[in-house]
């Protein structure tokens, strides 16, 4: 049989295990939301360090925009090419190492990707909020 003091300490568990649940979920989307944005920065200043042009609020609605087919001009092929890059890295980290051919062979990547117009239709699904 459950006394009343058992009763009131189940219940208070049972409140902080349903306020803990909400807080994780406030945090994982607050985690996005900084991934997203330390993204967009960062994709936006390594482009102008090669002469893209476009600003941190351009990057962002060339990468939110998933309807990408084809990419008319050089600065939305250096972003997007970076961006597919960055995104490789974040994936598969574990598994590049830090060598010079392996940075050189990114950096061939992000040229690659960025000139194809196969892959510019990609989505970035983990980047929309």
């Amino acid at each position: 049989m459950l006394d009343c003091s058992l009763l009131g300490t189940l219940s208070k568990l049972d409140r902080f295990d349903a306020s803990w649940s909400a807080i994780e979920r406030q945090q994982g989307q607050s985690l996005k939301q900084l991934k997203a944005i330390a993204t967009v920065r960062s994709v936006g200043a390594s482009t102008r360090i090669e002469a893209s042009r476009m600003s941190d609020e351009e990057v962002e609605v060339l990468l939110r925009n998933t309807d990408i087919t084809k990419f008319e001009d050089w600065d939305s092929q250096e972003v997007v090419g970076y961006f597919q890059v960055l995104d490789l890295v974040s994936e598969s980290y574990a598994d590049i190492d830090i060598t010079e051919n392996s940075i050189k062979g990114l950096h061939t990547t992000r040229r690659s990707s960025a000139a194809s117009t196969s892959s510019a239709g990609r989505s970035f699904i983990w980047f929309l909020i």
